[in-house]
């Protein structure tokens, strides 16, 4: 079978499969076809995809593939019965959702895949948020126009940056996690008691609001609050964004608007130099301020939203990618090698959106009816 990996449309970095990924893939029977500098921008040379045997090609080519692989909807290239596996997102997609359906493809999105403990392996938004924590920590120490740590010195004592965490999620705890280990003092605020011990075992304080509804069942996502949960939570956060430094948000509804849990008086009530990331930009953002993919100033505060900061770190980002791709092909090829769709699978059926013609996914249905 021919499985092509695609070069991301620009300002994507990461890539589908590195090439240290592709010999298991040809030891199963495959033939993997790569689009010539598919890998640049994670480092990753054509004469590395070479090396590893796989087949450079010009993208029209990849129209002759039997699985393509592209993590963003490129779909320019394409012939009916073609499967593709990517982050394609469609409850925000729903008119190319309509339009995969038409052309015959039958679409895998693994950003839908049921958040289940068997399917952890196969998490591409547990992988990649983990980068993003991560690397909003630093880049907010990088804007800072202050220390994160405690620093005593001979000039005198400088006071440690407090950094407040909205959503105890992958990206949040391991936002956290970093940002201890520079030395600031953490706050974390999420509606779901069950983390607080996870927050507390990583140095940080749990801010509890009581009477949040259950989110046990939501994958990792916010969900819907009462009114009057939403008040003392506004009040909450509103007295905890006041006296930090920093604020991470992360908070993010399953196929809705990111929740708004910052307003622009928040912001104003932030002393000047302090700095906003916000990783839900994508979706609205958790603050009244946030613009998607662009950097805003507001009396002195920074508002960063960015929602695509995996791929700032694309060779560790492809790399995990490239992981849980692999994991998934493993439930849609056979040991021989040929393509076996097995709808009783829950991960197989949970991911699969369009299918013969046909919209499949039983979530997307009734948001495009």
């Amino acid at each position: 079978m021919i499985i092509a990996v695609l070069k991301e449309p620009i300002p994507e970095t990461r890539v589908s499969l590195l090439p240290e990924s592709i010999p298991a893939l040809i030891k199963a029977g495959h033939e993997i076809w790569v689009e010539k500098n598919a890998g640049a921008l994670a480092f990753a040379p054509d004469e590395a995809y070479a090396a590893a045997g796989a087949t450079l090609v010009e993208r029209n080519a990849v129209a002759d593939a039997h699985i393509a692989l592209s993590i963003h909807p490129a779909f320019d290239t394409t012939r009916a019965g073609q499967v593709w596996i990517g982050q394609y997102q469609p409850l925000y997609n729903l008119a190319k959702v309509d339009q995969w359906a038409r052309q015959g493809l039958t679409i895998f999105s693994l950003d839908m895949l049921p958040r289940t403990t068997r399917a952890q392996s196969m998490d591409i938004l547990s992988s990649q948020a983990n980068i993003a924590g991560y690397k909003a920590v630093l880049l907010a120490a990088s804007m800072y126009c202050r220390y994160m740590p405690l620093f005593m010195t001979a000039a005198g004592s400088v006071a440690p940056a407090k950094l407040l965490v909205l959503g105890a999620g992958v990206a949040g705890l391991q936002a956290v996690a970093t940002a201890r280990r520079l030395g600031a003092v953490v706050e974390v605020f999420d509606t779901r008691p069950a983390v607080k011990e996870e927050v507390m075992s990583l140095g940080a304080r749990f801010v509890e609001v009581e009477g949040a509804a259950d989110a046990s069942k939501a994958g990792g996502y916010a969900v819907e609050q009462s009114e009057e949960f939403k008040q003392r939570q506004s009040e909450a956060i509103a007295a905890a964004v006041k006296k930090s430094d920093i604020v991470i948000t992360t908070a993010q509804l399953f196929g809705k608007q990111a929740p708004l849990l910052i307003s622009t008086a928040m912001i104003e009530s932030m002393r000047p130099g302090s700095v906003v990331i916000d990783l839900a930009a994508a979706t609205g953002g958790n603050t009244s301020l946030t613009k998607n993919n662009e950097t805003v100033s507001h009396r002195g505060v920074t508002i960063v939203g960015d929602s695509a900061l995996a791929a700032s770190m694309p060779s560790d980002a492809s790399k995990l990618y490239g992981k849980n791709l692999l994991n998934f092909l493993a439930l849609i090829v056979s040991k021989e090698g040929a393509l076996h769709l097995n709808w009783d699978d829950d991960l197989v059926k949970g991911a699969c959106i369009t299918h013969d013609h046909q919209l499949v996914h039983e979530r997307v249905k009734p948001v495009t009816a």
